[in-house]
């Protein structure tokens, strides 16, 4: 649990109010904030820094500023949560890539309990829905960033799918986050690990989304989508900073080598 103190920054930096009660609305509120205020990135890969999933990663995100990817963002929010009076537990899932799933506890994801209702909750993932997703339901879920669906796969797992696409597979079992220690350590160290593969930082916005990938900067707004190339390392640092209020001292440098592997961000 997060102190008070803790919890009010928290909530300042993704600047959203403090609930009164641990009910679906103040959720979806925390949940939107969340995803367009704290980028999905991996640059700490690239800038040769620890990944932690414990409390460590709040000060990262509050203190500093920063993003992460699922190990991180997801589990940082379910402190918040917990401190809030949410009931949460960890889901870990396996990715789509290419029409095949990854490994088990490649995917961290959350599922929160609301006057008795389940509710997947996702800010760690290249294209999140806004909102929470129900876990009770088989029909499309319209959301601001697509039209959602979570069905029940052969293997009891649930298949998130967004616009028809499938994304990622979770299992609602017991679960705890250092149980994703093994396969971080892969994504850190194997040289075929997309982490390693790709640098990014990714944010929606109200109305689309702006990712930085190495040195090329999309902005997606209102449908149009305008991409460049970046000149130097001043004018990449000004855009970390500027777009996703992110104050580097370094430009981080791509470790991974080989074919990159795919991530999508539309």
């Amino acid at each position: 649990m997060l102190d008070e103190t803790t919890v009010t920054a928290y909530l300042d930096r993704i600047s959203a109010p403090r609930p009164e009660k641990p009910e679906l609305e103040p959720l979806r509120t925390l949940q939107m904030r969340h995803l367009l205020s704290v980028p999905f990135e991996n640059l700490g890969y690239h800038l040769g820094e620890e990944i932690h999933m414990d409390e460590r990663v709040v000060d990262k995100i509050v203190q500093e500023r920063r993003g992460g990817g699922c190990y991180e963002v997801n589990p940082a929010l379910s402190f918040l949560l917990e401190s809030l009076g949410y009931d949460v537990s960890v889901m870990p899932g396996r990715v789509w890539i290419k029409g095949e799933l990854t490994a088990p506890l490649c995917h961290l994801t959350l599922k929160v309990r609301v006057a008795g209702h389940s509710w997947l909750v996702d800010v760690g993932f290249g294209r999140n829905s806004r909102y929470p997703l129900s876990l009770e339901t088989e029909e499309v879920q319209d959301d601001p960033h697509g039209r959602f669906q979570v069905t029940t796969a052969d293997d009891g797992g649930i298949d998130v799918r967004a616009n028809g696409t499938l994304q990622y597979r979770v299992y609602d079992v017991p679960c705890d986050v250092s149980d994703f220690g093994p396969t971080l350590w892969w994504y850190r160290t194997a040289p075929e690990s997309p982490f390693l593969q790709n640098m990014f930082c990714s944010l929606p916005t109200e109305n689309g989304r702006v990712t930085l990938k190495e040195d090329e900067l999309t902005v997606l707004a209102d449908g149009d989508r305008e991409s460049r190339r970046l000149a130097d390392e001043a004018e990449i640092l000004e855009a970390y900073d500027k777009w996703f209020g992110i104050k580097l001292t370094q430009l981080p440098v791509k470790t991974g080598s080989g074919v990159t592997v795919p991530m999508s961000f539309d």
